[in-house]
């Protein structure tokens, strides 16, 4: 599928976000490891919740996925022996966080992915596990999916590498069921909001543990459980970054709901992003008001927030002067090196941009339309999204279907608003 996207010069009109996939994510996998029924009230439905769901089923969680209401009944201790292979699909959050639950059972669990998710170093997580004592290793020796994992985790004292906040949260959901207690090491720690997201859960089911203030050091005791709960989830701040940007380089007028000021998302520092280059952004009863204003490039440290680098990159384009985003080398190991992806493709537009070791330099530009690729990554999709809503003639963006793995209604959202976009099926 592509996406074929012509200037336009006015947005306008109101966006429902979708809910959290990190979220979303994380409540599937805790409903599963507890014993009895929870209830999820408007998760995401989409391609990476739907990986973490089916592995979760693969281990014996009977799950129900009516639209916009699950119920999970939970395997506890009793989890089962998966039949084959789990296909945690482009799933980078549900892998991750399956290799701590595979790490739990006493017999072999494969988990594999896709191309993409074959690329994703994991090498530091199957380490980590390794020293709780489960057999964990890369099948092609490469660090990388798929692996082959046997448990149980039995505690201990382990070190990880928090270049993938995933993986410090991956042991932390995995150590309470652990029959010793845990003391966790995470050096180099990335994307600190996503760990405390992870702490939240374990603080809202009464799990017992110790940190340090700088969450590099964890105690966490073992012989605990999970209980089922009742939990609605909140809508999704790396989702909303996209149409809150394109209100931002538009002449455009935009309301975004669904989304919680208070909740723990690092995303939502987007919010702080958009006022500090400069537009107008008022915070309402309904939601979140943007319109332009007078953007000025800057620096900005991207570490807490990887994934608004691909949409800040294209704020950089229309902002005077300017824009340096850095200390995000963890961009690098998502779906696609998204530093190097979106120099490469913003460049083919007529971008100034130049790529570092640790983010991006962008100068304002003005953009031409082309043929630009998605590479198979849907926030390199949507940002390019966005240029192309400021670029003169036509962008065309390959790879468009992949949107629906965190933001399925991308398209409709953007074509209510009014932008000039169409779908063509390859």
């Amino acid at each position: 599928m592509i996406f074929r996207v012509k200037k336009t010069d006015i947005l306008k009109g109101c966006v429902e976000i979708p809910a959290s996939k990190s979220h979303t994510i994380r409540a599937v996998v805790i409903a599963s490891l507890s014993a009895g029924q929870s209830k999820i009230f408007h998760p995401l439905e989409s391609l990476d919740t739907m990986a973490a769901v089916n592995a979760c089923r693969a281990f014996g969680a009977k799950i129900s996925t009516e639209k916009g209401f699950w119920t999970v009944d939970g395997f506890n201790r009793n989890q089962k022996r998966p039949e084959k292979a789990l296909d945690l699909m482009n799933s980078g959050t549900s892998f991750n966080l399956m290799c701590g639950v595979a790490a739990l059972g006493n017999f072999d669990v494969v988990l594999d992915g896709d191309e993409s998710l074959r690329t994703r170093p994991v090498e530091p997580l199957l380490s980590a596990l390794r020293e709780l004592g489960a057999d964990a290793f890369s099948i092609n020796q490469n660090g990388k999916p798929p692996v082959k994992i046997k448990g149980p985790v039995c505690g201990g004292r382990a070190k990880v590498d928090g270049i993938n906040s995933q993986f410090v949260s991956s042991l932390l959901i995995s150590a309470p069921l652990a029959a010793g207690d845990t003391e966790l090491i995470a050096i180099n720690l990335h994307e600190i909001p996503y760990v405390k997201m992870t702490l939240k859960w374990l603080d809202s089911q009464g799990i017992k543990y110790e940190k340090s203030e700088d969450l590099s050091h964890f105690y966490i005791n073992g012989k605990q459980e999970y209980l089922p709960f009742v939990r609605e989830i909140p809508g999704d701040w790396s989702s909303a970054t996209f149409p809150l940007v394109a209100a931002a380089i538009t002449e455009s007028d935009v309301l975004v709901k669904g989304i919680d000021v208070n909740d723990v998302q690092g995303d939502k520092k987007v919010i702080d992003y958009l006022k500090q280059f400069g537009a107008c952004v008022n915070e309402e009863k309904q939601g979140i008001r943007v319109t332009k204003g007078d953007l000025k490039g800057l620096e900005m440290d991207l570490n807490a927030t990887p994934d608004a680098l691909p949409a800040m990159a294209v704020l950089g384009c229309v902002a005077e002067g300017s824009t340096k985003l850095f200390n995000v080398p963890q961009a690098r190991i998502k779906e696609t090196d998204r530093i190097r992806v979106m120099a490469r493709e913003l460049s083919k537009m007529g971008a100034d941009i130049q790529e570092i070791e640790d983010g991006l330099i962008i100068r304002k530009s003005f953009l031409k339309g082309t043929v630009v690729d998605g590479h198979k990554d849907h926030r390199i999709v949507m940002a390019l999204t966005l240029a192309g809503l400021i670029a003169r003639g036509e962008t065309i963006i390959t790879t468009a279907e992949c949107v629906s793995i965190t933001f399925p209604e991308f398209f409709e959202v953007m074509k209510g608003l009014g932008a000039n976009i169409e779908i063509e099926n390859q």
